[in-house]
């Protein structure tokens, strides 16, 4: 039987495998774009130097994904004197489980969520939005900060704030690839021995990468397992002691209709909610299927058995 410890260990691995075929994607791609702008002579050189340049990106991905992913969200670091509520209560949770205090940052938005980052439990942060603040009472504040104190000793935080780098990153790419095919790629081609040829292929490689782009950023999200939120929410429950906390919370996020509007696409994973609930298209097992969290009900479900 899978405990916390194996879940831990599992995901240590799950980020080393990413990093890895990471650096082989970027490679690849650098070399395809070598040979189509230089041909045979500079597309080894290219691979070199994007293999240089993807060791750099992932460790910049390891070191600064937490700070990237704050910056995106609009989360501005506070101290017990702006929230003493909100700081207490994460230093509260910290110490019942045996962890150091996380950076605590605020979102201001209306809409009630939170997230968790940081490469480890020594280099985290925990971020709310004042929504959540305004809306939940105390014992809700605290199952959602035991929740993502949770993701924390779990080390969940470190393959999921890597993801918000590689999947901005695969998207970027792939762009790139699209735009150097149509605008630029065929007519420098032209003026070599079979450019045209080299041209039409490149064009027809630009329009599969640019239909597949949000379906590999997806499919990236999706490596992270739903199962870590119901982890997450046990964890949670059992550093409070009292689930009908963290369900009596869920059941508020999901019945806000604020939209989040500094939530996307590449961060939505992040959150304990779903912030995207009210942008998502498609129904029945293909939205399911695509969806980066298990459906709320169903983890209230469970926080309500555990509470009998």
């Amino acid at each position: 039987m899978a405990t916390i410890y194996t879940h831990i260990t599992a995901n240590k691995w799950r980020t080393a495998i990413l990093l890895s075929l990471f650096l082989v994607f970027v490679t690849g791609v650098a070399l395809v774009l070598g040979y189509a702008i230089g041909g045979q002579d500079s597309g080894p050189s290219a691979g070199i130097i994007a293999f240089g340049v993807s060791i750099i990106w992932a460790l910049v991905s390891y070191f600064a994904s937490d700070k990237i992913t704050l910056a995106l969200s609009g989360a501005k670091e506070v101290t017990d004197k702006e929230y003493p509520r909100l700081v207490h209560e994460v230093e509260e949770t910290s110490i019942t489980a045996g962890l150091p205090i996380p950076r605590v940052y605020v979102v201001n938005e209306s809409a009630p969520n939170a997230f968790a980052t940081g490469r480890d439990p020594k280099h985290a942060s925990i971020a709310v939005t004042t929504g959540l603040l305004d809306k939940l009472n105390n014992a809700e504040l605290e199952g959602v900060i035991a929740h993502e104190m949770s993701h924390v000793g779990n080390y969940d935080i470190r393959l999921m704030t890597v993801i918000v780098v590689l999947v901005g990153t695969v998207a970027l790419l792939s762009d790139w690839f699209l735009r150097w095919s149509f605008f630029g790629g065929r007519r420098r081609s032209s003026d070599r021995e079979g450019g045209d040829q080299l041209g039409a292929i490149l064009a027809v490689i630009a329009i599969i990468l640019a239909i597949l782009s949000p379906i590999i950023a997806q499919l990236i999200q999706l490596a992270i397992s739903r199962k870590r939120e119901y982890l997450a929410d046990a964890s949670g429950a059992l550093l409070t002691r009292y689930p009908e906390g963290l369900a009596s919370a869920l059941k508020k996020i999901a019945a806000d209709k604020e939209p989040l509007e500094v939530a996307n696409k590449a961060t939505a994973h992040l959150w304990i909610a779903n912030p995207l609930k009210n942008k998502t298209g498609g129904v029945g097992w293909l939205a399911k299927m695509f969806n980066t969290h298990p459906p709320i009900e169903d983890r209230i479900k469970r926080l309500e058995q555990m509470a009998i």
